[in-house]
């Protein structure tokens, strides 16, 4: 195992490089810094139909907005994603608009979380657990290379993947029945998340290991509800983020909104300083970015107010705020978001240093990865 998580690694923190960002000397307005800080779902096959996306990009400076195949609160698989050609000239269109090229995520894990399907012409995919119960490094990396290379070709930058979590609970409704964990063995999930990773990043593709602090032992969803893993959870779920920093992981993690009464006995991960600076930050020593899980989730937008949510978040530690509009769809939600950060900012509740610290780190993985695909 050693070997293979050192080779991984190799491969992992090759140097790619980077676009003409120049992160570290430019001196960017406080509307500029606030914007890199969001990332927003819209609807619209082309940009000519999201005029609110092209107002977030171009007035509010939104650093990344994330794809769907299918609308959940409308039940239409009309979202943004129809083909491979109308997908192109989407994402192409996007980073003509911005100033500062965006993160163009989604969640194409493999299986059953699945945004490129082959229904639309893309390449079939396999799950997560799949590629566990196999249990074979060239199918993992040869796996994550042809979706790497799929995202590549459709100027997609970012993956929101691999799956970190344990498969603990196999009857989990929102990752183990859903085939997204590679296993209940830390060495295994580590193994796997590692080389697909390295094979990610081999397209320069960014990849987000998520759920931090761990995700599956969970008994219910985040997406519907407060969803509490006290009972459930143990340490050795941080054991695939340890290997991860070990190795000099630096790129993006995502937080889960699980409530861990051991980790923190007020707040929710993601809202957690707790969870996020004192043991993601401090203890595992990640120096990336960190993104939100969706705050439009249940788990959240149901117990907390969406002023007190951003600040929460931020002051935990949340580098990137992700609204997918895909649980409830608001199309003013970046101009609320933006709002609120201004004026946290201007009240001295936030600083503005506390600010540099989210956009210095969110530049530095632009600078590593994006480039303009044409």
């Amino acid at each position: 195992m050693k070997q293979l998580i050192a080779l991984a690694a190799l491969l992992l923190f090759a140097i790619f490089p980077g676009p003409p960002l120049q992160a570290s000397t430019r001196t960017d307005s406080l509307s500029i810094k606030i914007g890199q800080m969001l990332m927003i779902g819209f609807r619209g096959m082309t940009v000519a139909d999201a005029p609110e996306i092209v107002g977030d990009i171009r007035s509010r400076h939104i650093g990344g907005v994330v794809l769907f195949d299918y609308d959940v609160p409308l039940k239409s698989p009309t979202r943004n994603i129809a083909n491979r050609e109308q997908l192109s000239k989407l994402t192409t269109g996007l980073q003509e608009l911005s100033e500062i090229p965006l993160f163009i995520a989604i969640d194409q894990e493999g299986g059953k979380v699945n945004r490129l399907k082959a229904s639309k012409g893309f390449p079939a995919s396999v799950s997560a657990a799949y590629l566990g119960m196999l249990d074979n490094p060239d199918s993992t990396s040869s796996a994550a290379r042809k979706t790497a290379a799929t995202m590549k070709s459709m100027c997609i930058n970012m993956n929101l993947a691999p799956v970190l979590d344990l498969n603990v609970n196999p009857d989990n409704p929102v990752i183990g029945r859903l085939g997204r964990s590679y296993s209940a063995d830390p060495a295994i999930v580590a193994r796997h998340a590692m080389l697909t990773a390295a094979a990610f990043r081999e397209e320069g593709i960014i990849p987000v290991f998520k759920h931090f602090p761990g995700h599956g032992s969970s008994k219910t969803d985040t997406h519907k509800d407060f969803t509490d893993v006290t009972g459930s959870w143990s340490e050795k779920e941080l054991e695939p983020y340890r290997v991860m920093t070990e190795a000099g992981y630096d790129d993006a993690v995502m937080t889960a909104h699980v409530f861990n009464r051991k980790l923190d006995s007020r707040f929710p991960a993601t809202l957690s300083k707790k969870v996020l600076d004192d043991r993601l930050r401090q203890k595992l020593g990640f120096g990336g970015v960190i993104l939100s899980d969706d705050m439009q989730m249940q788990a959240i937008a149901a117990h907390y107010e969406l002023d007190e949510a951003i600040r929460l978040a931020v002051e935990a530690g949340v580098d990137i705020l992700l609204f997918g509009n895909n649980t409830a769809y608001d199309p003013d939600i970046a101009e609320k978001a933006t709002s609120i950060l201004h004026r946290l900012v201007k009240e001295g509740t936030i600083s503005k240093t506390r600010i540099d610290r989210s956009y210095h780190r969110i530049m530095k993985l632009k600078e590593r990865f994006i480039y303009y695909c044409k």
